[in-house]
C-alpha cells in the first residue's frame, strides 16, 4: 500500500516537513506517479515499528527489574 507524504507524516506521527526532509536525505524511499505526486511504500516502516516495540519492551523490563541489595552494607549490630 502506498501513502502520500501527508498520510506518511500522520502514520509516523511526525510533521510533513520532517517527512519531506527524510525523503530528500534518501532515508525514505518514494515513487512518483504520472502527476509528480510522491508515494511512499508503507511496508518500508515495518522493521522500524518492530524495533520500536523491542526497545519499548527492553525499557519496560529495565524499569521493572528490582534493585539489587548492596553487598557492601555493614550492619552495626
Amino acid at each position: 500500500m502506498y501513502l502520500t507524504v501527508e498520510e506518511t507524516a500522520e502514520y509516523l506521527s511526525v510533521s510533513v516537513k520532517y517527512v519531506q526532509n527524510l525523503i530528500l536525505q534518501g532515508k525514505i524511499r518514494v515513487l512518483y506517479d504520472e502527476e509528480g505526486t510522491a508515494l511512499v511504500y508503507k511496508e518500508q516502516f515495518k522493521t522500524h515499528f518492530e524495533q520500536l516495540e523491542k526497545y519499548k519492551k527492553l525499557v519496560e523490563d529495565m524499569e521493572n527489574e528490582p534493585i539489587p541489595d548492596d553487598i557492601d552494607v555493614k550492619d552495626e549490630d
